[in-house]
């Protein structure tokens, strides 16, 4: 896997403001797209800036309403293009019940639905890296996910193979294939595994433990920051985070950056900035649209990226407006 990058369609808190929609990031792995947590106005957040993505996957963290209600209508969007592939939602215990309340469930749309709960410790594969779900620390049932992309082969050293007189092609080939070459050893001219890369998400959730162990040498950790030192008592009522203490959770875990979202409008971003800076200095408040790119650990550290250099979905769906038409003609009928 090449690309990883994670784009936030909405970085605010329980209220959407001008510049912050309702929480929801999209993770890009290739030809994958993972949605974490779909807010009210999740769609139109997407169509807004990189394009509506053709999603293999929602992740809810928990039920509040505003980490799913914008699913309905994602889902109907969906359909109304002309959708013909299964969609997964994946979310904790009362997913399902929760999304059948509004409508949503397997068997009402033109496409398969696969509503699955979760709890801490199940894991869902993909090609070439998993997410697993963890338990966190907020009111009711939530979760966090960890997204860990499996490990890669240490790199080849050509100098030193020549020196041990492997230079043909097919004998390299067979060394990186795990094979001895008459008097050679793989581990002789291959380096050690090269560990795959992990981003972690929190959704909502006070500081804890379980948090920093699943982030624990994540090259991301994207984690709520609601409130500012000053109401901290708050924080703790409500099982949030202050940008303090999720820069804490940061350090303990020895995370390559911290993203912190679910921004409050109630503070200056550059007050949330500082106060996580002070304990993390590689903390970043992305906005609306922005996204993080993750390189291989060999090639840099992560990068914010603003939108003007954010790779765009698609510039539109010529299908679209027919098949809309289409769909509304058939619910008047």
């Amino acid at each position: 896997m090449d690309q990883i990058e994670l784009f936030f369609a909405g970085t605010g808190g329980s209220v959407p403001t001008p510049r912050r929609g309702l929480p929801a990031t999209l993770a890009r792995l290739d030809g994958d797209r993972l949605l974490f947590d779909c807010g009210e106005g999740t769609q139109r957040q997407l169509i807004r800036s990189i394009g509506l993505a053709d999603l293999d996957a929602i992740f809810l963290t928990h039920l509040h309403a505003d980490h799913w209600l914008g699913i309905p209508g994602l889902v109907r969007t969906l359909e109304l293009r002309g959708r013909e592939k299964a969609l997964d939602i994946y979310g904790p215990s009362g997913t399902a019940k929760q999304l059948a309340a509004v409508g949503i469930a397997t068997g009402k749309t033109d496409y398969e639905l696969h509503i699955s709960e979760l709890e801490a410790g199940d894991a869902i594969e993909f090609d070439g890296y998993e997410v697993e779900a963890f338990n966190v620390r907020h009111r009711g049932t939530a979760l966090g996910y960890t997204l860990v992309e499996k490990g890669r082969p240490g790199r080849f050293d050509p100098e030193r193979a020549a020196e041990l007189g492997i230079t043909d092609g097919k004998e390299i080939a067979a060394l990186v294939a795990g094979d001895n070459v008459r008097e050679v050893e793989p581990a002789e001219v291959i380096g050690e595994p090269r560990p795959g890369r992990k981003i972690v998400i929190s959704g909502d959730t006070a500081p804890c433990e379980t948090v920093e162990v699943a982030a624990s040498g994540a090259d991301l950790l994207i984690h709520e920051a609601t409130f500012a030192d000053e109401d901290d008592e708050r924080a703790a009522e409500t099982m949030h985070s202050t940008a303090r203490g999720a820069a804490q959770v940061a350090a303990g875990a020895n995370v390559a950056m911290l993203a912190l979202t679910h921004i409050s409008a109630r503070y200056p971003v550059r007050k949330i900035i500082e106060e996580a800076e002070a304990v993390f200095p590689a903390s970043v408040v992305p906005r609306d649209f922005d996204a993080i790119k993750i390189p291989f650990a060999e090639k840099g550290e992560p990068v914010l990226l603003r939108p003007d250099d954010v790779k765009v979905e698609q510039v539109g769906a010529p299908q679209f407006a027919e098949a809309a038409e289409e769909g509304s003609a058939k619910s008047e009928n």
